[in-house]
This record gives C-alpha cells, structure tokens and sequence, in this order.
C-alpha cells in the first residue's frame, strides 16, 4: 500500500553552460507551470524573492504563452522600507520586470506601506510595528488562499528563490529563530544579518507547501555555497531546509560556474 505521507522528493539540479541558457529554461519553466495552473484553477500564484531574479526572469517579457492578467504576484519576503526605496524588493521586481510587461498592478501585492512610519514611532515598539506589518501581509495571503484552497497553509504554484552566500534563502538565515517557526504564514526579523536588518519573510510551512519551488544560483561566488546546500544538507543550511511537501518539487536553475564543485546529480532539463 502507499503511504499516505510520501517523504519529499529529490531536489532536481539543472546546469546550464551559459547564464543566457539558464534564463531561457528558466522562461520555459515558468510558462509550464502557469500554463498547469491555470488549466486547474483558471489563475496562477507565484512568489518570488529579489536579488538578480527578476532581471533573470527578462525572457518573459515579450513572451506571448505568458497569460499575465491571470498571475496574483507575492513577495517571498520583502524590506521594511517604502516601496521605491532602493532596498525594497517591489521596487526591483517592478523596475526589472513588472514595468515591462502588462501585468495588472492590482494583481502585484506588496506590504502595506502604510504602516512602515510605525516602526520610527515613539510610541510603539519596533517588535509590535512589525508584528503588524507581517500580520498585516498574512492576510493578503489569506484574501486570495483561505476561501479557493482547502489547506492550512497557502499552496503556491511557484516560488522563485534566491540562494544568499550564507545559504540564506528568503530572509531565513542560518542559525536565526525563525527557521523553527511552525504555525505563522509570514513572520519578521529585526536583526537580519544583510542589511536592512527589518524585513518580513515567508516561513518554511509556507514554502515547503508550494507546488513547485526554483532555486537560481548563477556565477563562481555561488559554488561553495550550492556545494554545501546540495552536497550537505545534514548541515541544516536554510536551503537545504526547502523540501516541499508531497507532490511538491525543489528545481535548482544553475549555471556551470555555480555548480563546480557540486557532486549532487544533476538531471537533464525537461519541461
């Protein structure tokens, strides 16, 4: 009989000669996995983290298999800075990716920037403005999850990621509290290691509980780390930790200067 509760499955590693070649996989693989969605459920949710992704997502643009009116856009995690500050992940999405293409702005959900004077208020505390400003992003999750997906935690088509020199993914950093967190959606951080140090972050239930998770790693100062994440996940490094739930799936998108000193298997890219 099968069990019921069927272990993740493997990480499938992708490498690519060249970091054209990744992004056009990577294009490839994201119009996949919209297309399975909205065949299943008429939208598309995707996540996505900042750093190089979004200009490493530039093969979309243009692209007419893209069906943009259907994506609802989350950020995986986000700085607690107003929204065209040069730190904010929406500002980088959003000048590398979002002005280009005709993606409906309603369907873009960034964190309330409302609430962000809070956090130099006198008369509240930096722990309960962003405790506010998290729970305020929670319930943008459960606007669209909550009454269409029967789960406990929000399941996402796609989640986009980034991979820190640390092995930090999202704003999950080795040895931080937050990676024991089991019960919040969206949780902060005060005392991020990679400034600015205040941020909201997507917990491991959240993300182990998406569809499909990629990884992008691209350049040489990422194979020590790629190294250690894939080669040694006994060592507990936050993305080591990013193993989705049955039928879930963890792609790594790499190029081969990242991967050089990786010994995990590598599979051949197929859609």
């Amino acid at each position: 009989m099968t069990s019921l509760h069927q272990p993740p499955a493997p990480a499938i590693l992708n490498t690519f000669a060249e970091p054209a070649e990744l992004e056009e996989a990577l294009a490839q693989f994201v119009v996949r996995a919209q297309r399975d969605a909205i065949d299943k459920k008429g939208r598309f949710t995707l996540a996505i983290s900042g750093g190089s992704l979004p200009k490493q997502l530039g093969r979309l643009v243009g692209n007419p298999n893209v069906k943009w009116d259907k994506w609802q856009v989350f950020y995986a995690d986000e700085r607690a800075v107003p929204l065209d500050h040069p730190d904010s992940n929406h500002r980088l999405c959003t000048d590398e990716l979002w002005s280009k293409v005709p993606l409906p702005f309603s369907h873009i959900h960034a964190i309330d920037a409302d609430l962000l004077p809070q956090l130099s208020t006198p008369d509240k505390s930096t722990d309960d403005a962003l405790d506010e400003l998290a729970d305020a992003y929670e319930s943008q999750l459960i606007a669209e999850f909550a009454q269409k997906d029967s789960a406990r935690f929000p399941v996402f088509d796609l989640l986009l990621l980034g991979l820190g020199p640390d092995g930090h993914t999202c704003s999950l950093f080795p040895g931080h509290a937050l990676l024991a967190e089991e019960d919040r959606w969206v949780a902060w951080i005060k005392d991020s290691p990679k400034p600015p140090a205040a941020r909201i972050t997507f917990t491991f239930p959240v993300i182990n509980h998406a569809a499909r998770v990629a990884f992008v790693a691209a350049g040489a100062s990422k194979a020590d780390t790629l190294a250690a994440v894939l080669d040694h996940p006994e060592d507990g490094l936050p993305a080591s930790r990013v193993r989705p739930a049955h039928p879930g799936q963890v792609f790594w998108f790499v190029d081969e200067a990242a991967a050089q000193k990786v010994q995990y298997p590598r599979s051949e890219f197929k859609l």
